[in-house]
Formats: C-alpha cells, sequence, structure tokens
C-alpha cells in the first residue's frame, strides 16, 4: 500500500506506536517492513520493547499507520498519557493487569498440569495402562486447542496476509503431531487395548499407524508457552529500571501561593511558584533555593551516595530529597523539560533503536522462517526417499519446524541493551542510542576538557600567606568579611573559604567596589582594602619580598593572587584557583586501565596545564587551544587514525563532543553539551566516564554473546533435528530454553557494579 503525505508538509515529527501481538523478531520485520511502504515513512520496530518508532511528515494521520499495523494483523495504538500512580500502586514486576502476562500463566498453568501425566505415560511404560493412550487424548487436547490457540491464530493470521512467522513453525508442528495422532487413533492400531509406545530421544524405523505423538504436541507447547512467558515477564524487568526512573517524581507539592502553603497534585505546579521542601521530603522538580540550606540526597537519580550541601540560590534537581533543613524552592523546570523526565527520554529512546548488528540478526529472523520450512519439507522428502516409514519423515520435519524458531536472535540486541541502558540510568549513565556502544569498544584515546571536567570549575581558596606578626584567622575573617558583600566569582570564593576555616563573618560597613581594582571598606573597626597589589601602592603599602615571591610563584602556576591590607600596613595574601576534582586522579588510571589514552584539552597556559596534568596523571596536554579551535583538535587526532573520545561540560565543548566518535558530557555542564554527546554523565565525577565505557562495553560484549549462542543454536539443532536425532518434545524444550536463556544472559547486566572507590 502507498499513501500520500498530506501537502504542506514542512518538517518531520517522532511518533510512538505501541504495538500488540508480536509473538517474535519476524513479526517485528513485517511490521517494519509494512510501515516504510508508506510514502514519507521510516520506521523501526523493536520486539523486547514492543514499540515502533516512526518518522512521518509533519500533519501525518496518525490513524493510517494504525491502520496499517492492523491490516498486518497486529495492533497498534498511540500510547496512553501517563496518570498519576498512588503510592500502593502496583510496582511489581509482575504487573496484574497486563493482559498478556495473565493470559500466558493461565494458559502455561493448565498446559503443565495437563501436560505433565501425558509425557509421564509416554516415557514410562510402567503408566501405561490399558487405555492409557485414550486418557491422554483427554488431557493433551485442551492444551494443543486451547493453550495453543495464540499459535494457531497467529499462524492462521500470518496465512492470510501470505507470510510466516514463528508460529507458523509452532503451529504446523503441534498440529501435525495432533492431526497424526489422531490418524494413528481412529484409524491405525495405536486405539487397540493394551498398546505400548517406548519413548527414545532419537527416531527408529517403525508402523506410523501405531504410534502417537501426544506428548510431542502437549509438550512442545507446554514448553514454548513457559519461554514465552519467563521472556516477557523477564522483559518486564528488563525495563524495570525505566519505569522506576519514571515513577520517581514527586507525586504532590506545598507550593507558597501570598505567604499560604497549599498542597496541589505535582502536574499543577508552574515555573516561577515557590514551593516548600521539608526534610525527607523530595524536591518537586528542578529549581533553585530560594531560602534555607539543607543537604540533598541525590543518589537515586546520579548514584552518588553522598548527599550534597545547598543553600540560596544553589540549583536543585527533582526527585532528589532533602535530607536536612526546610528549603523553599523556586520551579525553574516542569514536565517533560526536567532532568529526570529527560534523563527518562534518552533511555527510552536508546531501548527502543537498533544497533547495526541488531539490524542483521532482524533481517536473518526475516528470511529464516520460510527457509526453516523448506528444510522441513526437503527432510520429509530425504527420509522418505531413503525408505523410512513416515511416521520418522514426519517426526523429523516436525522437530526441524519446532526447533528452528529464531526468537533467540530477535532478543539478544533489545533485552540486553534494555537491562545495560536501565542499569546505566539507576548509575547515573544515559546512553543515547545502541550505535553508541560499537563506539566504545574501537575507542583508544580520550580527550579531556579541563575546566569543569578534570577540575571543578569553581574558584577556590587554596592557600593563605600572611606577613610577619599577622594572625592567619584575623587575615581570612576580615578579608572574608569584605569580599562576602560582593558578588564576584574570586570575591565569593574567598568569603566561603573564610567561613569554613576561620567560622563566622563579621558585617562589613562602607562597602566600595573599585572596579577592576577590588574592594575596600571597615569591618570591625580597621579600614580595609582588598584587591590587586597596585591597589595596595596606591596606598603606599608594599609586600614584603617573602611575600612578594610567594604571589609570583602562585601567579607562575596560573592562579589568582588577591592582596590584603589595613589599618596602613600590607597584611598578606589570599590564593585562589580552579581545583582539581578530588577524584579525578583516580578516574585518569581507571580510564588507563581500559586501554585510553588520556589527553587534557585546554585554553589555559601551558604551565598550568601542565601541573593540572602531573596532579592527575596525564601525560598528553595540548594547552592554550581558543574554545573555536578544540574540534580542530579532535579531527587532528582522528586524522592520525586515533578513535577519539571527547569529555566535556561546556558550550564551547559542544561541536568537539559532536565531531568526536565518542562523546561523553559531564551532566553538570550545559545543555548544549549533554545535546551534542552520545553518553550523559548526571553527576560531576569523571570516573563516571570509566564506568559509561565499562558498561557500554559489557553491554556490547552481551550482545555479541546473545548473538553468538543464537546463531550457533539454530545453526548446529536443525542439521540433528533433520537427521533425526531429536525427539520433537524436547526440540520445543530446547527452542525455549535459548529465548530463556538470552533474557537470562542479559539480565546479568543488572549486576554491573562501578569500580570500588
Amino acid at each position: 500500500m502507498s499513501t500520500e503525505a498530506p501537502a504542506g508538509s514542512t518538517a518531520d515529527t517522532a511518533v510512538e506506536l505501541q504495538i500488540g501481538g508480536m509473538t517474535c523478531a519476524s513479526c517485528a520485520m513485517r511490521i517494519e517492513r509494512k510501515l516504510n511502504k508508506l510514502d514519507g515513512v521510516a520506521a523501526t520496530v523493536n520486539y523486547a520493547t514492543e514499540k515502533a518508532k516512526v518518522t512521518v511528515p509533519a500533519g501525518y494521520d496518525r490513524a493510517l499507520l494504525i491502520a496499517e499495523v492492523e491490516r498486518t494483523g497486529y495492533t497498534a495504538a498511540l500510547p496512553a498519557p501517563k496518570e498519576t500512580k498512588s503510592e500502593g500502586g502496583p510496582t511489581g514486576n509482575e504487573d496484574p493487569e497486563d493482559p498478556e502476562l495473565t493470559s500466558l500463566r493461565n494458559r502455561l498453568f493448565v498446559s503443565i498440569a495437563l501436560t505433565i501425566p501425558v509425557i509421564a505415560m509416554a516415557m514410562i511404560s510402567a503408566l501405561q495402562f490399558t487405555y492409557w493412550q485414550w486418557a491422554s487424548l483427554a488431557l493433551a487436547a485442551p492444551v494443543i486447542v486451547w493453550a495453543a490457540l495464540p499459535f494457531h491464530r497467529a499462524a492462521w493470521t500470518n496465512l492470510k496476509h501470505g507470510t510466516a512467522t514463528m508460529d507458523t513453525l509452532i503451529s504446523m508442528g503441534v498440529s501435525a503431531a495432533f492431526l497424526w495422532s489422531l490418524y494413528a487413533l481412529f484409524f491405525g492400531t495405536a486405539g487397540m487395548p493394551g498398546m505400548r509406545h517406548p519413548f527414545t530421544l532419537t527416531l527408529a524405523r517403525s508402523d506410523g499407524a501405531a504410534n502417537i505423538y501426544l506428548e510431542v504436541a502437549a509438550g512442545v507447547t507446554m514448553f514454548i508457552l513457559a519461554g514465552r512467558y519467563f521472556e516477557k515477564r523477564s522483559k518486564r524487568q528488563a525495563g524495570a529500571a525505566l519505569r522506576a526512573l519514571l515513577e520517581m517524581g514527586a507525586k504532590e507539592v506545598s507550593v507558597l501561593r501570598a505567604g499560604v502553603e497549599t498542597k496541589i497534585p505535582v502536574e499543577e505546579l508552574q515555573v516561577g511558584d515557590d514551593f516548600v521542601v521539608r526534610p525527607g521530603e523530595k524536591i518537586a522538580t528542578d529549581g533553585v533555593v530560594v531560602s534555607g540550606t539543607s543537604a540533598v540526597d541525590a543518589s537515586m537519580l546520579t548514584g552518588e551516595s553522598v548527599p550534597v550541601e545547598v543553600g540560596e540560590s544553589d540549583p536543585v534537581t527533582g526527585a532528589t530529597v532533602n535530607v536536612g533543613g526546610r528549603l523553599v524552592v523556586r520551579a525553574t523546570r516542569i514536565g517533560s523539560d526536567t532532568q529526570l523526565a529527560q534523563m527518562a527520554k534518552l533511555v527510552e529512546d536508546a531501548q527502543t533503536g537498533k544497533a547495526e548488528v541488531q539490524r542483521l540478526a532482524d533481517r536473518i529472523s526475516g528470511i529464516f522462517v520460510p527457509i526453516v520450512i523448506v528444510i522441513a519439507v526437503v527432510a520429509l522428502g530425504a527420509w522418505l526417499a531413503a525408505g523410512f516409514p513416515l511416521t520418522a519423515a514426519f517426526t523429523a520435519a516436525v522437530a526441524v519446524l519446532v526447533i528452528a524458531c529464531p526468537c533467540a536472535l530477535g532478543l539478544a540486541t533489545p533485552t540486553a541493551l534494555l537491562v545495560g541502558s536501565g542499569r546505566g540510568a539507576q548509575m547515573g549513565i544515559l546512553i543515547k542510542g545502541p550505535e553508541v556502544l560499537e563506539s566504545t569498544r574501537k575507542v583508544d584515546t580520550v580527550v579531556l576538557d579541563k575546566t569543569g571536567t578534570v577540575t571543578t570549575g569553581k574558584m577556590t581558596l587554596v592557600d593563605v600567606v600572611t606577613e610577619a606578626g599577622t594572625d592567619r584567622d584575623d587575615l581570612l575573617r576580615l578579608a572574608g568579611a569584605l569580599e562576602d558583600a560582593s558578588e564576584h566569582p574570586i570575591a565569593q570564593a574567598i568569603a566561603k573559604g573564610a567561613t569554613q576555616q576561620a567560622g563566622p563573618l563579621p558585617v562589613a560597613e562602607g562597602f566600595t567596589n573599585l572596579e577592576g581594582k577590588g574592594v575596600q571598606g571597615v569591618v570591625d573597626g580597621h579600614a580595609l582594602i582588598v584587591g590587586r597589589e597596585s591597589l595596595l601602592a596606591e596606598w603606599s603599602l608594599h609586600l614584603s619580598a617573602e611575600v612578594a615571591f610567594a604571589k609570583a610563584q602562585a601567579e607562575s602556576e596560573g592562579k589568582t593572587v588577591v592582596a590584603v591590607g589595613w589599618d596602613g600596613a600590607p597584611r598578606g595574601i589570599l590564593i585562589v584557583a580552579d581545583t582539581v576534582k578530588p577524584t579525578s586522579k583516580e578516574a585518569i588510571g581507571q580510564l588507563k586501565a581500559l586501554g585510553l589514552t588520556p589527553v587534557l584539552l585546554t585554553g589555559d597556559n601551558e604551565a598550568v596545564a601542565r601541573q593540572i596534568a602531573a596532579e592527575v596523571g596525564i601525560d598528553q596536554v595540548i594547552a592554550e587551544v581558543l574554545p573555536k579551535d578544540k574540534v580542530d583538535v579532535v579531527t587532528r587526532l582522528q586524522g592520525e587514525g586515533k578513535v577519539v573520545a571527547m569529555v566535556g561540560d561546556g558550550v564551547n565543548d559542544a561541536p568537539a563532543l559532536a565531531q568526536a566518535d565518542l562523546g561523553l558530557a559531564m551532566g553538570t555542564g550545559t545543555d548544549v553539551a549533554i545535546e551534542a554527546s552520545d553518553l550523559t554523565l548526571v553527576r560531576g565525577d569523571l570516573r563516571s566516564a570509566a564506568d559509561a565505557i565499562r558498561l557500554s562495553r559489557k553491554t556490547l560484549s552481551t550482545i555479541k554473546g546473545n548473538l553468538f549462542w543464537a546463531f550457533a543454536y539454530n545453526v548446529a539443532a536443525i542439521p540433528v533435528a533433520a537427521l533425526g536425532l531429536l525427539n520433537p518434545m524436547l526440540a520445543g524444550a530446547a527452542m525455549a530454553f535459548s529465548s530463556v536463556f538470552v533474557v537470562g544472559n542479559s539480565l546479568r547486566l543488572r549486576g554491573f557494579k562501578s569500580i570500588a572507590r
């Protein structure tokens, strides 16, 4: 079918559809092919997440997409609006309101109850009483007709559309075994009283009319239902991290309006509203602290266990927990604009995408079923041509149909991606898409922006040098009090450092800002000047030789020096600098252990850059680079044959992040940098970069292990079944196990841990 896109389309828009009725990767491939035949439509269907990600021209009628999916034999719907769940709502992995899981469970339990006696009678001669075969028929019929109904229904739908999927194989195998058994019971000798039926793992010559395969038909149904049930439940477990992320936010908020606290649903909160957060409560949305001081636990969002101290004007993130004092916060972002919502969107987008290896697996799955049917027919003919009875030929063909299911191929990548990206979200690592995983394997060089990545990006008071006869605490207390009245970042760094080291600060009087030079005022009766050395010189105050030497030494290292004087005498200097993050050195060691060569990239002078690099253990330094030239550095390294990862946090890092083979943005940085990156590290800890690369590589290796198992299983199993070396019932069990194995192997990623701190 071809559908004309509406006239006047100007831009493409993304549409997400919830797909129902898929039972294997072949189903997803069918839907994807049908949607992509529509004019102007580009679609990707993910079997594991049961979603279709569709790009359509603006104004495109979504009903056309849904109709096309339904014509293919499946269901489709636009995602329902997210409703606020009560605190006591269901949160388990087995949501009782999931109709598909409930149906699978009911069919599986009935199948187990009825099939076990059938298999026992078929395998154990001592249990084969006079009319055991008819009892087997009575027990197996409901399993084959009712419990296997989803397979038969899907096979019929596929037949009407001229296609075949895994359900076609299962339905054909089960139906053939059942119909043959009916023929043998009613028209052959299998229904005679006292009939015996020895169980064998392989095939043997026999009179076809004397054999029944009820245990095969019922057993295959039971094993495959079990595989589907555990697969469905495991897929829900795999997506549990994302659901937990979406459920993490606060449900109600105490908003301040006209000075009165009012409890409202968080959905009614507006940008600019002030709201109260008491100790133990979740912060309702992203905002800035208007009043109060406290510690905020962001572990559920960033994975960082140590609470962060916040005070007036500090930003806070929605869904984090206030563990200290009372805060009043002004909302700056709400709804889908919040960091939590953006994290969830990034994770969901990553889970619905497809890596290149998955596209190959999907293409194979799409052509696999028709090939298997041909192999089954060829096996049937070959056995008959070799002179074997019809029953042996038929059993070999059924075994081929049952064991060759490509389900594990379809699950190999998406389940690992579901679990890996979900685990990353729990640790504060956001993987933008599956193609990112391939990049992490090849990276050999990691370029690190200095400011805000290796260093804190904030000025900090790092040293105090006093003149002879001046008390250090007095210098800190008086200078800190005067600087506290200034908004300048250096002044605020001095005030903060002074408070931490010398205690509460007095109040400054007569504060005056001398633009470009410093500040002056009166503190505790002392007339102070704080600023450049030249400002002190204007007052005929000159630093001693020892202090002047310390000043020159600090400035040669790229640090900022502020001179202090009062009551007609120089009193000392305060040294301020952008300090290395406490964890940066450990992070560099971890990156080296991953086989990466770290390179420090900065606009600072060579001496400063070399000192920082030496402090954290980086050997290669590229300094004095203008912001616009950072992308050229990355390009040059790539031209030398290196596969480059770039870690940064600023607006000026965005082009370089986009140019790099792998871009990692610190979540404490700008939205532009985060948008340009492939991986986002929610917390500003460089160790997260090593964890992100380790997790990505682990996820990729899990995908490859899954694909190897799935391919190897099918390649090895089909000839074994075709040669008559495998009973169809055991073939069904093996096929179900292959899918459960792949999902279970992916779930191991939930145990991924950060390197011990």
